[in-house]
């Protein structure tokens, strides 16, 4: 649960700038997602079975995904476009964008898919299948689903704080948000034993999140 918190606040805040950014990105994202399979394979000697596709888990996630994106674009355009929660993130996003080589649309809506599908659903492996998986084996569903929730906030806090710049209150706020969606997708999970529903709620949620920041962002060309 610490390791995404310490690689998120490297690359992101300390290297933020630097050449070995990316690298340093790329090689935290190889280590989070194969740790698992290491761990469960050769140390707990689990077999892993992939279950197939339940409509029910789908349908859920999908309404869940929809819920979560509708609420997010009303209060996006109702109310926080425009206020000063929000006055600060389109020079910041510009400049993360512009730091990263996402410098023109095309680049910007490719990375958003690449987060929104194969990201997402090696987050929801990683957060629901791994974490929640192996903490609800020693403190049971409730607390698993909390301290889960609270370890896939934690590397959000610094994304959100460096896009938003207005206090900490504000920081939290949306933080908490994440994590009220790791709750629910926890919950999805152990309701249906299948990560297919939380990862379309995810991949629809990250679409939206997405969409916020092409309509914030500026971009040279």
């Amino acid at each position: 649960m610490v390791l995404p918190t310490l690689a998120t606040l490297l690359y992101f805040v300390f290297l933020s700038g630097s050449d070995l950014m990316k690298i340093v990105y790329f090689g935290s994202k190889v280590l989070q997602f194969s740790f698992p399979l290491i761990w469960v394979i050769a140390i707990q000697r689990h077999r892993i079975r992939i279950p197939r596709p339940t409509w029910d888990s789908i349908n859920a996630g999908i309404l869940m995904g929809i819920g979560i994106v509708a609420t997010g674009l009303l209060a996006y355009y109702g109310f926080l476009k425009d206020s000063i929660y929000l006055e600060n993130a389109p020079a910041l996003i510009t400049a993360k964008v512009n730091e990263m080589g996402l410098t023109s649309p095309t680049l910007y809506i490719a990375f958003a898919l690449f987060l929104a599908v194969p990201h997402s659903l090696l987050e929801e492996y990683y957060w629901r299948w791994f974490v929640f998986g192996q903490t609800k084996r020693i403190t049971g569903i409730k607390t698993a689903i909390v301290i889960s929730s609270l370890g896939f906030m934690s590397h959000h806090v610094i994304v959100i704080h460096q896009f938003l710049d207005k206090g900490w209150g504000v920081t939290l706020f949306f933080s908490l948000c994440v994590a009220l969606g790791g709750v629910l997708w926890a919950w999805l999970y152990n309701r249906y034993k299948t990560l297919y529903g939380p990862w379309v709620s995810h991949l629809l949620v990250d679409l939206g999140i997405m969409y916020i920041g092409y309509d914030l962002a500026t971009f040279a060309h």
